[in-house]
């Protein structure tokens, strides 16, 4: 049966949001590398969208303005879809805090009735959520989610076990690290990621659970080697540029799809997982 729960099932109703130019003008502002070109990010994710659309999905394009916010392409982050409707969260980078209410009228249009949201002082961001099982949420505590966010997260979702885990520390509060920067799930029984930054209680769960890693190698990580979107169980979408990583998740059974993200992912570190919201697969 169709779920919003899952994150490997065959993807089948994604959220996104086009890139715009009078919006990425305001890079520096958001702490991108550098300043995107608005046509070349525009080609960028209407290969995007291709790719999803070949992959099975009907792609909702969100038009919902958020005025001089570069950052509010990666759709991920401002809500968690379940299956009793969409959480609107309450990002710990305060420049995207009106994302959620921009994402949940795109929503409301789609017909996806909105759950909950957070409030004041909890934070948490999609990029520190994923779905270990239906039943089962793993939270990233850090810099961008913090514990009040955990706390609610609980209480809106009284029927799901929400497990926690610290993030390290890294570069600091300043750069945008996720629990998703970290690993990304590609079948029931596998995921990719990089090891040394995973939190130890994770790669327990991880290992409890029997899902092996793909290991993404050093060089890679900068460049996002573990930000991989699954399409479908064992079925990939990744960034172009980490030949070694495809290389291992080819080894392990996968089939990886790339497309070219120089604009609307390296310069603003997002990568395919945070630039799409499945709000069904199944």
């Amino acid at each position: 049966m169709p779920t919003a729960q899952d994150q490997v099932r065959p993807i089948r109703r994604v959220y996104v949001r086009p890139p715009r130019g009078a919006d990425l003008a305001h890079w520096r502002e958001y702490g991108w590398h550098a300043e995107p070109d608005p046509e070349r990010a525009a080609e960028e994710h209407r290969a995007l969208r291709a790719e999803l659309e070949r992959a099975g999905a009907e792609v909702v394009v969100g038009e919902a303005p958020v005025d001089g916010d570069p950052d509010a392409i990666y759709v991920y982050d401002p809500v968690l879809p379940t299956d009793r409707g969409v959480i609107l969260l309450r990002p710990g980078k305060a420049s995207r805090r009106r994302e959620p209410e921009a994402v949940a009228r795109d929503l409301e249009d789609a017909g996806v009735r909105v759950l909950g949201a957070l409030e004041e002082p909890a934070c948490a961001e999609g990029g520190d959520l994923f779905w270990l099982d239906e039943r089962t949420l793993a939270v990233g505590r850090g810099y961008r989610t913090n514990d009040a966010g955990v706390a609610a997260l609980r209480d809106l979702l009284p029927e799901v076990e929400v497990l926690a885990f610290d993030l390290p520390h890294l570069h600091g509060p300043d750069e945008c690290l996720h629990l998703l920067s970290l690993l990304s799930p590609l079948d029931v029984d596998l995921a990719v990621g990089f090891p040394p930054l995973i939190p130890v209680r994770l790669m327990e769960e991880l290992q409890r659970r029997g899902i092996a890693l793909v290991e993404v190698p050093e060089e890679e990580f900068p460049t996002m080697g573990p930000n991989v979107l699954a399409l479908a169980p064992r079925v990939a979408l990744a960034l172009e540029g980490n030949p070694e990583t495809r290389r291992r998740m080819e080894a392990a059974g996968v089939q990886v799809r790339t497309f070219r993200g120089e604009e609307i992912c390296a310069k603003g570190d997002g990568g395919p997982t945070c630039l799409t919201r499945p709000l069904l697969r199944g």
